[in-house]
C-alpha cells in the first residue's frame, strides 16, 4: 500500500534489512546497458556520466543506476523484485518510491 517505517521486516542472512521492495534504492552509479566488462571484477569502475545510455529512454540522455524495485512493483509492471533488480533513472526526477541507503562503517 505505501512505504514501511526501517526495520518493519525481519534482516536477511548478511543481518541487513529492506534490501528489496519499499523504495528503489538510488545509486551513484551511472547506467549503461552492456556491462559485460564489469561481471566479474571485486569493486568495477562503473561507466562514466559521459557514457551513461539507456536505449529505452533516449530524451533522458545520462541516467542513474537505481536498485533494488518498490512497493509499487507489480508483476505486470516490475516482475525484477530483488536487490539485484537493476532500472534507470533520470538523475532530475523527484518521486515518493525512490530513496537512498546510509551506511555506517563500524571498522
Amino acid at each position: 500500500m505505501g512505504t514501511a517505517p526501517v526495520g518493519s521486516f525481519s534482516a536477511n542472512g548478511y543481518g541487513l534489512y529492506d534490501m528489496t521492495g519499499n523504495v528503489w534504492e538510488w545509486t551513484a552509479d551511472w547506467y549503461r546497458v552492456e556491462r559485460k566488462d564489469m561481471a566479474h571484477s571485486v569493486n568495477p569502475e562503473g561507466p562514466r556520466q559521459a557514457e551513461s545510455f539507456d536505449p529505452k529512454k533516449p530524451a533522458e540522455g545520462a541516467v542513474h543506476v537505481i536498485k533494488g524495485g518498490s512497493h509499487l512493483c507489480a508483476p505486470n509492471y516490475c516482475s525484477r523484485y530483488r536487490p539485484a533488480a537493476r532500472e534507470s533513472q533520470s538523475p532530475d526526477t523527484g518521486t515518493t518510491h525512490i530513496g537512498f541507503r546510509l551506511v555506517k562503517n563500524l571498522g
